[in-house]
């Protein structure tokens, strides 16, 4: 499931790109498919040594260039073992919310970006996410979980107190904020009930077939419900000699 636009966000060849908190590697690996030199950068092992299983797979069946790399590090999102300056492109997928700190990543981020870079950052949906949080406690207290719910505006205001340009914005995954509604209201790890089971059914149904009827009321309910907002920011390029 991809959230970032590639139209927005063009990565090709030449290009060296941070997946940062890549998770199970979903943005990773589309864009080593892209041609483009990828970093999945996480702090999880076990997800890291899936995302690394799934780039050797994808070089061994040529699902990517042979031209573009592809390579798993593991470390810290506040202090990031790259040069200043390192990358072209940074994916920042649904992180911020997680980190206490998050001025301080987004000042990281600014740092190991290229001037003139762009960097696509995402964040759960104001709307989605404080129904998430109004009906289950759970779900934003686990270890590890949601420890704030950004609007918009408050995300861009601190990218740009960071040094970013704030550029285009969209929202995604309309339909599976009612999924998590449901799952928030039965039970966070509850999989087998019956309403979240056939909720989860008809996503994995719409994600295999994309029939026109989900597309269309998914583009028309995104910036109302999307359960992801997406803002893609640059590096000013008057910080090349800085």
């Amino acid at each position: 499931m991809i959230t970032v636009d590639f139209n927005l966000f063009p990565v090709g060849p030449g290009h060296r790109v941070l997946d940062l908190g890549c998770g199970g590697g979903r943005h990773a690996f589309e864009i080593y498919r892209r041609g483009a030199d990828v970093v999945a950068f996480d702090q999880n092992v076990s997800d890291l040594a899936e995302v690394e299983t799934m780039f050797a797979a994808m070089r061994h069946g040529g699902e990517a260039p042979e031209a573009a790399s592809a390579e798993t590090v593991k470390g810290d999102a506040l202090d990031m073992p790259f040069d200043d300056d390192h990358f072209d492109r940074v994916v920042a997928a649904e992180i911020f919310e997680h980190i206490p700190h998050d001025t301080a990543a987004m000042k990281e981020l600014y740092r190991v970006l290229k001037p003139g870079g762009i960097a696509a950052v995402t964040v759960p949906g104001f709307l989605p996410e404080r129904l998430c949080w109004a009906l289950s406690e759970e779900y934003h207290t686990n270890e590890g979980g949601h420890i704030r719910i950004y609007t918009r505006a408050e995300l861009e205001a601190k990218l740009k107190a960071t040094g970013f340009e704030i550029g285009p914005h969209h929202h995604a995954h309309a339909l599976h904020s009612p999924y998590w509604w449901i799952k928030c209201a039965v039970g966070t790890d509850n999989n087998d009930h019956p309403l979240a089971k056939a909720y989860h059914d008809l996503l994995v149904w719409d994600m295999l077939q994309a029939p026109k009827v989900t597309r269309v009321a998914e583009r028309l309910l995104n910036p109302v419900i999307g359960k992801s907002v997406i803002v893609y920011v640059r590096k000013p390029l008057t910080h090349a000699a800085s």
